[in-house]
């Protein structure tokens, strides 16, 4: 497990600069550059996610258990993502009402994601692995309504439909066909 922590460590380290130290971060990029910071960002994370990925996987050979969540959290989980996946698209298509309304749908994917993940996992790695993405996810949150809020984009239902039907098959393609092959966990 202390693999798995060390990538949490890493990744989520580095997605938290923004929440904990914006001055420092803001520095940064001016000392190094735009490019040489999202560089070493990007490399930093990977390895935290490869090493995060890699430590979960190794501890599922022998976990610890906590409890023994009933088998129909499972149908719990199916159904939180979908609006997990809706809200992960959001984030990324353009001229959308989800977004426009919630300003932060990744994050908000993140949460949804995580949260439901608990809700069916009962091993100690587990509650571990989603339990650190959920309390970022929800710190993130919370620094980023507190930044000063990007131009508002007016939205369109063009963007909402896109929005809606590319989540509704990327969930259906990662639920149905993907999971498995990605997790090694069947969904139901």
């Amino acid at each position: 497990m202390l693999v798995m922590i060390l990538g949490l460590v890493l990744f989520l380290g580095t997605h938290s600069v923004r929440i904990f130290a914006d001055d420092w971060r803001s520095k940064q990029i001016q000392r190094l550059g735009e490019m040489r910071w999202k560089g070493l960002f990007s490399l930093v994370s990977i390895v935290g996610l490869a090493l995060a990925i890699w430590g979960f996987g190794r501890m599922r050979l022998d976990p610890t258990w906590v409890w023994f969540p009933p088998v129909g959290m499972r149908h719990a989980v199916a159904l939180l993502m979908l609006p997990a996946f809706l809200l992960l698209v959001a984030a990324y298509v353009p001229h959308n009402h989800i977004k426009a309304k919630l300003g932060h749908p990744m994050v908000l994917a993140v949460k949804v994601w995580a949260f439901a993940h608990l809700l069916a996992n009962g091993r100690l790695g587990d509650i571990v692995f989603f339990g650190a993405f959920l309390l970022w996810a929800v710190l993130d949150f919370r620094s980023a309504r507190r930044r000063q809020p990007a131009p508002a984009v007016s939205p369109r239902a063009s963007g909402t439909l896109i929005t809606l039907g590319v989540g509704l098959v990327a969930y259906y393609l990662f639920a149905f066909h993907l999971h498995v092959w990605v997790t090694g966990v069947p969904v139901m």
